[in-house]
């Protein structure tokens, strides 16, 4: 990589007082080791810089070299030697990151020309939040539409080898399973292989004329892998392979662990690279990956899952530079229930379809795979688009999506609901010019109303003043949305622990008024109204410390309950003094089966070595 210019580089964040821009430089390389060492390192530097109050107004500039992960962008030497595999993943999962922490991450692509390292200070002040550098050129990038092509074109490119053997991971899904009757009702395909970790069958292929194998297989096991395949006859060769294995953790940016990143890992680009290399002597029609457009737009609470499917892109840019079959399609969102979305609800779904992305029927689906294949581009994005919803976005449309809306349509569209696209700078105006009853009214409304959007709930009247968030059904993704739109609408830089900080929509416009004008008489009635609710006790607290000036912290009340016999704060500081060993058998007055939860020998699961 060439030198880089004069911006702040560490390997560790604890080396770096404060900066301004703060460069990390991703790894390279191609196999699922350097895939999972490179999106743990970022992660693990992602959490720390989120954590740290000096970078608030910082930003971490994520530097990649020739990550292909499906734009044609020039790039051809990450695409060539497999470098740009593991940076492709840490693209993926930064995408997530920055739509869960907008403008606190850059992701910038480098080739190997000097005159594109040069750029890098520039790119910083673009406002872009992902460029590629391309012999001196910046990039954006965009999605674009496809033509689908005509029937003919699919009868003629997408061929299927009825003497051959298809072979089909994460069979036991319900898209898999769609699948597998699709090829053998309208293809002709004739003989499967399903591997699945369960060994599940799809019913009706034999019906249809099919020979089906079904194999209980973990496909990111290489050894696994590797027997289920060499067990495929020769008459029937392997002709082709469609990955559509996946498992979801999900987890926002700050909280992801790397057992979760592993967790998606495994199934779905590690097994993919297992397939690649297991195949890559055999004459295959097609290889096809299921991926995501979570890697390439990013998906709020998968990060994990967004690199998983960004190396699936880049593994099948990295096959077709070798004059190798592959084609990832970045699916959208399907609307038939399956593993991967049954969890949804209604409020999840109307999150989805704000963002743009419409739900493929199960016929939609199938129609694009066909299109997509016989398009023969190593990356495409099979997913139905709102346009509408594009458009309703206006400013706050991601860069991504862009080139799908004219910008002279979106700029007609910025005055949506009035309290959604208030800019900083008018809404602290406005506030500024009311009363503090009505300030506060409007920053509570403000509230209730993001919230109730959050939500899907077509009212403000849906989200209570008093009643906590916790109740409404927000989670740790759903308060990061909340978070992000506040910040959009306040200009502030708000924690993503906004709302179990703040665990009310009162008490969190209240909150917002104190960041906003400082502290006021407001937020101490909002602080004797709570403590009101308490106890009667808990009233006099409050009243003790209102004489007491900038005192940000109150203790409305107290419980513990201690071993040893401590009843009073005083029997608490007596047997610390004399060192009592308090430590007792387990109580017996709570139903407990302690006998049958005994084992002496330490480590037996669902037992205790002690009692």
């Amino acid at each position: 990589m060439p030198m880089l210019p004069a911006a702040v580089t560490a390997t560790s964040l604890d080396d770096i007082a404060e900066a301004d821009v703060v460069v990390l430089l991703s790894g390279t390389g191609s196999d699922p080791e350097a895939v999972r060492r490179a999106t743990g390192h970022t992660l693990h530097t992602l959490q720390a810089w989120l954590a740290a109050d000096r970078f608030a107004d910082a930003t971490l500039v994520v530097l990649t070299h020739s990550a292909t992960d499906g734009a044609d962008d020039g790039a051809t030497d990450g695409a060539s030697d497999g470098a740009g595999l593991a940076a492709a993943a840490v693209r993926g999962l930064v995408r997530t990151a920055q739509l869960e922490n907008p403008g606190s991450f850059l992701l910038v692509d480098l080739d190997g020309h000097e005159e594109s390292a040069r750029l890098l200070p520039y790119v910083t002040t673009l406002g872009h939040p992902e460029v590629a550098l391309r012999a001196g050129t910046v990039q954006v990038p965009r999605l674009a539409r496809r033509t689908e092509p005509v029937a003919d074109d699919l009868q003629r490119e997408a061929v299927w080898d009825a003497d051959g053997t298809v072979v089909i991971t994460g069979a036991s899904g319900t898209l898999a399973g769609a699948l597998a009757h699709h090829l053998v009702e309208h293809h002709g395909v004739r003989h499967l292989l399903l591997l699945s970790r369960s060994g599940t069958g799809v019913d009706g292929l034999e019906e249809a004329g099919a020979t089906v194998t079904t194999v209980a297989c973990d496909v990111a096991d290489r050894t696994a892998l590797e027997h289920a395949l060499a067990a495929v006859p020769a008459e029937h060769p392997v002709r082709a392979v469609i990955h559509a294995a996946g498992v979801l953790a999900d987890g926002t940016t700050g909280t992801l662990t790397p057992e979760q990143v592993d967790a998606v890992l495994r199934p779905k680009s590690e097994a993919a690279w297992h397939l690649h290399e297991l195949t890559q002597e055999m004459d295959l029609r097609h290889f096809v990956l299921f991926s995501s457009i979570a890697g390439i737009t990013g998906s709020q609470g998968q990060a994990n899952y967004g690199a998983a499917n960004a190396h699936l892109d880049a593994l099948a840019v990295y096959r077709s530079a070798r004059g190798l079959p592959a084609q990832s399609l970045a699916w959208g969102f399907w609307a038939q229930a399956s593993g991967m979305t049954g969890h949804l609800d209604d409020a999840d779904r109307a999150r989805i379809s704000s963002s743009g992305i419409a739900p493929l029927s199960t016929e939609e689906g199938l129609r694009l795979f066909d299109a997509a294949l016989a398009q023969g581009d190593p990356v495409v994005a099979p997913v139905r688009m709102d346009t509408a919803g594009l458009r309703a976005q206006g400013a706050e449309l991601a860069e991504i999506f862009q080139g799908l809306v004219p910008a002279r349509r979106r700029g007609a569209t910025v005055t949506a609901a009035p309290h959604d696209t208030v800019a900083d700078g008018s809404l602290r105006g406005e506030l500024a010019a009311l009363s503090e009853k009505e300030r506060a009214e409007r920053l509570l409304a403000l509230v209730r109303a993001q919230a109730a959007s959050v939500l899907g709930h077509d009212s403000a009247d849906a989200v209570e003043a008093n009643r906590a968030f916790r109740e409404f059904g927000f989670d740790s993704l759903t308060a990061v949305e909340l978070r992000n739109r506040l910040n959009s609408a306040t200009g502030l830089r708000l924690p993503a622990t906004l709302v179990f900080d703040y665990p009310t929509p009162e008490i969190l416009a209240g909150y917002l008024n104190d960041e906003l004008f400082g502290t006021s008489a407001s937020s101490v009635d909002t602080v004797g109204a709570v403590a009101t609710d308490v106890t009667a006790g808990a009233v006099g607290a409050v009243g003790a410390v209102d004489g007491v000036e900038d005192d940000p912290v109150v203790i409305v009340g107290m419980s513990c309950r201690y071993p040893g016999g401590v009843e009073s704060p005083e029997d608490l500081w007596r047997l610390v003094d004399d060192g009592v060993d308090a430590i007792s058998g387990f109580p017996l007055d709570r139903g407990w089966d302690v006998e049958g939860i005994y084992d002496p020998e330490p480590g037996v699961a669902g037992k205790s070595y002690v009692r």
